[in-house]
């Protein structure tokens, strides 16, 4: 098994927004309305200012016809983290110094000495 990696991604709608002069989120609503997409006011806000999760195909496809862009232009993904496929780590219990017949923890009592003796 090859190397696994943790795939990010950077979100540039708002940038690509500013290169068009569109400053302002309530800007963006009538275009997507004008293509079918009908999203409140918190909505488009949140697409704009932060970094969406998921996001309908159609709204993605409004998006890159609004800002005449393509989606590479809106998402930028990254690798964030490479890890080896398998760790070095002992595959036996045994090779940790633990053995199936080794007690468990259990609770221990303290009981005081008697003051007698």
């Amino acid at each position: 098994m090859a190397e696994q990696r943790r795939i990010g991604f950077n979100w540039n709608l708002r940038t690509i927004m500013a290169q068009r002069n569109l400053w302002k989120t309530t800007e963006l609503m009538p275009l997507l309305k004008t293509r079918g997409i009908n999203l409140s006011e918190s909505q488009v806000y949140r697409l704009v200012t932060g970094t969406p999760e998921r996001i309908p195909a159609r709204t993605f496809a409004a998006l890159c016809d609004i800002l005449d862009c393509t989606p590479n232009d809106l998402f930028e993904p990254y690798v964030e983290m490479r890890a080896a496929a398998t760790a070095n780590a002992p595959k036996r219990s045994e090779d940790l110094g633990v053995r199936p017949s080794d007690p468990i923890a259990h609770r221990v009592r303290l009981v005081p000495p008697d003051e007698d003796e």
